[in-house]
């Protein structure tokens, strides 16, 4: 059974959760992308769910979570700090962070920042800030699949999103990987998220500076991160579909300077919406973390 609650947060956000499972069970904690919400992970909590206490947090300006109206309320600070905040109030350090998307640059950032909150992470289809930053800056293929983050940090967004039956959300999964399980009642469950608000999950996008440049002045081709920022020494393990249309193979390359520690798992023909298409397969991967001291 899906148990939902809402949790506080010190510093004055709120964020709607999702979990399953006994308490007192190992803790893990999944985190969702765009344009997504905790709901996706309800099929892998429920496969955990007899020995695995799971949750799911909708992440600020989702769902029924804290929704700030500013823009830099989404920077990349203060989303690591909700998640520092709620990991601290779930007992750290956590057995095992999971994350999808736009989780995964959370949990990048969180792993470089504060190790000692987790003692495993597993990233699904999230790329790595040093090696995104180098795909969009230097790769034009990168560029070009990556173009749709400039339409979505435009200021109107959110409304041009909610037109018409969201019609420029569904190509997000249609174009893909997402026909088969993108079902009417799936449909239905993002249209319920979705109603609540765009606003908060395009700000995401107009917040970060990792974004394709639009012209030869653009901030990112000037942007540095020191490999100090971004390393991380958690041990780490990355399941990536690699049907993957929109992250390609690239952000995969010369990873381990970056995170030493790290398992890559590649599966063939999965895309990016593999939390949908295999959810047995992260289950696997979450099942075989814990077993080896996640």
């Amino acid at each position: 059974m899906i148990e939902t609650f809402e949790q506080p947060l010190p510093h004055g956000i709120t964020l709607s959760c999702r979990a399953a499972g006994p308490p007192g069970a190992p803790t893990v904690l999944l985190l969702h992308g765009f344009p997504e919400a905790a709901f996706v992970w309800d099929e892998v909590m429920l496969q955990l769910a007899p020995r695995v206490r799971c949750v799911a947090p909708n992440q600020r300006g989702y769902e029924r979570s804290s929704a700030p109206a500013e823009v830099s309320a989404y920077r990349v600070k203060h989303l690591v700090a909700d998640l520092v905040a709620l990991i601290e109030s779930l007992g750290a350090p956590l057995p095992l962070l999971v994350a999808h998307d736009w989780g995964g640059a959370v949990a990048w950032n969180l792993a470089a920042q504060r190790p000692e909150l987790l003692r495993r992470l597993l990233i699904v289809n999230a790329p790595h800030p040093a090696t995104f930053l180098r795909e969009l800056r230097d790769n034009p293929r990168q560029q070009q699949a990556s173009a749709y983050m400039n339409f979505l940090a435009r200021p109107d967004a959110a409304a041009l999103l909610a037109e018409d039956d969201f019609r420029r959300l569904w190509p997000f999964f249609t174009a893909m990987g997402g026909v088969a399980w993108l079902d009417e009642p799936m449909r239905e469950r993002y249209r319920q998220v979705w109603r609540h608000g765009l606003a908060g999950p395009a700000a995401w996008y107009g917040a970060s500076p990792l974004r394709p440049p639009t012209g030869p002045d653009d901030p990112i081709l000037t942007l540095q991160l020191p490999d100090a920022m971004v390393s991380s020494r958690v041990p780490t393990s990355v399941l990536w579909g690699d049907a993957d249309t929109a992250l390609l193979p690239g952000l995969l390359d010369g990873l381990e300077r970056w995170v030493p520690r790290l398992q890559l798992q590649r599966v063939p023909g999965a895309s990016h919406w593999i939390v949908h298409e295999q959810p047995a397969r992260v289950v696997a991967e979450i099942e075989r973390l814990l077993a080896d001291g996640g």
